[in-house]
């Protein structure tokens, strides 16, 4: 994709300082675009993007829940802010509820009041439910999220969001998109990360065996984190107003357990071993249900978009970084 269309454009991005932000911001600054970045803390942020020139990044510490939306002159919006720690799903189901709704709201309401040229939402796989074959999930399937489950609000709320933007779109003319990501990883990865991969990544390091505490049978696509921040560009400029789609390297769909083997086999150098150990119930922990997420990204491929990078170099350049933050 060409990118220069965001050249000299004003960006304004929540979220900035995460995996997929930061990942964001440095491709659009290396593309002459100008950052508006929203963030809880400007003192840590500018520690993040230390190494960048802040001649490209202007901050603006709020929270996006309690933000107030005004006229910055952005000429485009990336909102990427939300809760995403899974132990935070079940002890703070409310919380990320309120987060994301409310975020959403203040955002769209910033997008309407700067007459912005593009609007996307991050939202997630985990949409769509518990898939339980291995049929393709193209962006019109079905879900079966049970509402009464607490750990359901995070994708419900998603799910909230997403008819938000396309109510937006259609009430208020706010070219709203909707990118729903697979898991991405890749260089940035907190070394304390709670989630599969980065566990993985450290018992390569750390020189200790894979411990599942289930048989490892959800099977999903992955993203790097580089493919994920051209797949969100690629939606802001070509991607069609109240529409969703899916981002993921399809080529990357396997179970958990498939993977724990794979990141073995490939960088224990024979001393890494994949064990499981169940320890019954495991939904205290914040694990979705067991599922089967192929995603179907045809729709994103048509408008020009190709993941580059496949699970194992995904994990070798991940491991490689996690090296130097330890």
């Amino acid at each position: 994709m060409d990118y220069s269309v965001f050249k000299d454009k004003r960006i304004l991005i929540t979220g900035a300082t995460g995996l997929i932000g930061k990942a964001l911001t440095r491709k659009l600054l290396q593309c002459g675009a100008k950052i508006i970045a929203l963030v809880r803390d400007e003192k840590r942020a500018r520690a993040i993007f230390a190494d960048i020139s802040d001649e490209g990044i202007e901050y603006l510490e709020s929270d996006v829940t309690t933000v107030q939306a005004v006229d910055v002159g952005a000429d485009y919006i990336i909102h990427g802010a939300s809760i995403t720690s899974s132990r935070a799903f079940i002890n703070e189901p409310a919380e990320v509820i309120k987060c994301s709704v409310k975020g959403a709201e203040n955002l769209l309401e910033f997008a309407r009041v700067n007459k912005v040229k593009g609007f996307v939402y991050l939202s997630t796989m985990e949409v769509y439910g518990a898939p339980d074959g291995d049929e393709k999930i193209a962006e019109t399937h079905a879900s079966n999220l049970n509402t009464m489950s607490p750990r359901s609000g995070y994708p419900e709320s998603k799910r909230l969001c997403e008819c938000l933007c396309a109510s937006y779109a259609a009430q208020y003319a706010v070219p709203a998109k909707v990118v729903r990501l697979t898991q991405t990883f890749g260089p940035g990865v907190c070394y304390q990360d709670t989630r599969v991969f980065a566990e993985f990544a450290r018992c390569i390091l750390e020189k200790r065996d894979i411990i599942l505490k289930t048989k490892g049978e959800t099977k999903r696509n992955y993203l790097f984190t580089e493919d994920a921040a051209e797949a969100i560009l690629t939606v802001l400029a070509k991607g069609k107003v109240g529409e969703a789609y899916n981002a993921a390297n399809e080529d990357t769909y396997c179970s958990i357990y498939q993977m724990a083997q794979l990141v073995a086999d490939r960088f224990g150098q024979g001393k890494v071993k994949v064990m499981i150990e169940e320890c019954g119930d495991v939904s205290h922990l914040g694990y979705a249900p067991v599922l089967k997420m192929n995603l179907d990204c045809s729709k994103l491929k048509a408008l020009g978009w190709r993941p580059k990078t496949g699970l194992e170099k995904a994990f070798e350049s991940m491991i490689d970084h996690m090296k130097t933050v330890r």
